[in-house]
C-alpha cells in the first residue's frame, strides 16, 4: 500500500509534502564525523538521498539552517517520480538565491508561497515566474550558463529526454495567456469528482476533515476559514490585500486519459485537494510566541506561521545569523499580521547588498525512477549518510537501498498521518509496514516523541531518543 493509492484526496501529482521541513543535519542521528567522507580539503561531507521530497522544503531548511552546524560540504540528491516537481523545485532554490538587493526578504518570502501553495497568484509573481522560467529554458540548453548563475546545483545526471520535456515544461510556464491552464474550473472538476454527491455540503465535509482528522492528528492552527478558503479554490495564501487572479502555471502535469478507447495526452491540476500546502512551513515553529493559544483557540493561522518560518530562513540565508524579528507584533491592536516584522526585515535585508552563500551546498538532480538501479553505479555505492523518503514513494523502500547507504545511516519515512483520506487505523497500518519494511534492510527504528509525522531508523543499533530536527 502507498499513501498515493490510498484516497483520491491526494491525487496523482503531489505538489507539496505531508510533513514539516526537516533540518537534516539536525535529524542525522550519527554525531561523530567518523562515517563521513572527506572532501580534498578536509572538510566533512555529509550525503543526503531525498526520495519525494517534492517541494525542496528540507533543502531549504538544511541550506538554511547550515550555519548553525560545524563546517560540513552538503550534497543532496534530488529523485523525483516527474519532472514538473523537478521543476518547481528548481524554481523555488533559484528564487531562495535572488540577491536580496534584486528580491527583498518579504516580497521574496511571499512569492515563494504564492508559487508553492497557490492555484491564483498575483499579476506580478506570474510576470517573476515567466522571467524564470525563460532563464531556465536557457539552463537547460546551455548548461555552462546554468553553472555560472547558479553553481550550488548539477542537472547533468538528467538525460536528454528529460531535458527535452523539462524545456517543454518552462515554455508552457512561460505563455502568458491564462486560457493555458484554466485551474479555477480544473480545480472545481476535481472538487466535484472528489466529492461527488457530497459536494453540496462541502463546507461540512471540509470542517469535519480539519477538526475531526488533521487538528486530532496536529495540524490545530489550521484555521477553517483558511482551510475552506484553500478546498474552495486552491487559494492556501492570501498576504496582501490584491488580486490573486492569474493562474499558477507550475500547478499544471500532464496525464494519459483514455478517449474512446484510446489514450490521450491531457493537462489538468491531478495534485492534492485534501490536506493543503500548510503543513509544510505553517504547523510548527522555532518562534514559540506564534504558538499561543487564546481561549484555547490558535492565536496566529497557519499563513502566519508560514510567512515567519519561510522569512526567517530566507533571512538566515543571506544573514548568517539567527532571525531576531521585533517584538511589535505581541503589542494589543496589530491582529494577526506580521508586518511589522517583515518591514524590519527588508530593511536589514536591503542594507545587507549581499548574495546567499552556499559555496558548501551542492543540489544534484537525478534522472526520474532511477532508484532501482542506482546500487548498480559505483559512484552511488555506500555513498549516503542520510535518506528520506515521502508517503507517496516508500513502495520503493526495497532491500537494495542498504547498498547505497554509508555506515550508521539515518533513513527517514514520511508517515500518512496528514491525510485526512485515511482512517487511525490506516495512518497505523501505513506507518507498521514501513517499520517492518526498515527492519528488513537493517535499519532499526528510533523512538520519535509526540504525534509524529515521520519514522526514525539508524543502520545498527538505534541511539535512544530523536535529534532536536523532528
Amino acid at each position: 500500500m502507498t499513501a498515493a493509492g490510498c484516497g483520491s484526496g491526494f491525487g496523482t501529482t503531489a505538489w507539496w509534502g505531508f510533513s514539516p521541513a526537516l533540518d537534516l543535519q539536525a535529524t542525522y542521528l550519527d554525531t561523530s564525523t567518523e562515517h563521513l567522507r572527506m572532501s580534498q580539503d578536509g572538510i566533512p561531507e555529509l550525503n543526503i538521498l531525498l526520495v519525494g521530497s517534492i517541494d525542496g522544503r528540507h533543502i531549504l531548511r538544511t541550506m538554511c539552517q547550515a550555519h548553525r552546524w560545524p563546517q560540513r560540504k552538503i550534497s543532496f540528491y534530488v529523485l523525483e517520480n516527474n519532472l514538473e516537481v523537478l521543476g518547481r523545485q528548481l524554481l523555488f532554490l533559484s528564487l531562495a538565491l535572488e540577491p536580496l538587493e534584486k528580491m527583498g526578504l518579504q516580497e521574496k518570502s511571499e512569492t515563494f508561497l504564492e508559487l508553492m501553495g497557490n492555484t491564483l497568484i498575483r499579476s506580478q509573481t506570474a510576470a517573476y515566474l515567466q522571467e524564470k522560467a525563460a532563464l531556465f529554458i536557457r539552463y537547460i540548453t546551455d548548461p555552462d550558463v546554468q553553472q555560472a548563475d547558479l553553481p550550488a546545483l548539477d542537472l547533468s545526471a538528467l538525460k536528454f529526454k528529460e531535458r527535452d520535456q523539462l524545456e517543454a515544461i518552462f515554455r508552457f510556464w512561460k505563455n502568458p495567456d491564462p486560457r493555458a491552464f484554466q485551474v479555477e474550473q480544473l480545480w472545481d472538476l476535481r472538487l466535484r469528482q472528489f466529492l461527488g454527491t457530497r459536494y453540496d455540503a462541502r463546507r461540512g465535509v471540509c470542517d469535519w476533515d480539519l477538526t475531526m482528522k488533521l487538528h486530532e492528528r496536529g495540524a490545530k492552527v489550521i484555521g477553517s476559514r483558511e482551510f475552506f478558503r484553500w478546498r474552495n479554490t486552491g487559494v492556501a495564501f492570501e498576504m496582501r490585500e490584491a488580486s490573486y487572479d492569474t493562474p499558477n502555471k507550475t500547478l499544471a502535469s500532464g496525464r494519459l486519459l483514455r478517449h474512446k478507447g484510446e489514450p490521450m495526452p491531457a493537462r489538468g491540476y491531478w495534485g492534492d485537494i485534501a490536506t493543503g500546502p500548510f503543513i509544510t512551513f505553517g504547523t510548527d515553529t522555532e518562534e514559540t510566541s506564534l504558538l499561543k493559544t487564546i481561549n484555547g483557540l490558535p492565536s496566529k493561522s497557519a499563513q502566519d506561521i508560514s510567512l515567519y518560518n519561510v522569512t526567517a530562513l530566507f533571512y538566515e540565508l543571506s544573514h548568517r545569523s539567527r532571525y531576531d524579528p521585533p517584538t511589535a507584533s505581541d503589542k494589543e491592536g496589530e491582529g494577526d499580521s506580521l508586518q511589522g516584522e517583515e518591514d524590519h526585515a527588508v530593511s536589514d535585508a536591503v542594507n545587507s547588498q549581499g548574495s546567499p552563500c552556499t559555496e558548501d551546498i551542492r543540489v544534484h538532480f537525478l534522472p526520474l525512477n532511477c532508484l532501482p538501479q542506482l546500487h548498480q553505479k559505483s559512484q552511488y555505492q555506500k555513498l549516503f549518510n542520510l535518506i528520506f523518503f515521502s508517503c507517496s514513494m516508500v513502495h520503493l523502500l526495497k532491500p537494495e537501498l542498504c547498498l547505497v547507504s554509508a555506515p550508521k545511516a539515518t533513513l527517514i519515512t514520511e508517515l500518512a498521518t496528514f491525510l485526512p483520506d485515511l482512517s487511525k487505523d490506516q495512518v497505523s497500518e501505513f506507518s507498521s509496514r514501513m517499520a517492518n519494511q526498515a527492519r528488513g534492510m537493517g535499519f532499526m527504528p528510533v523512538e520519535v516523541p509526540g504525534k509524529a509525522a515521520f519514522s526514525l531508523f539508524h543502520l545498527g543499533d538505534p541511539p535512544e531518543m530523536a535529534g532536536p530536527g523532528l
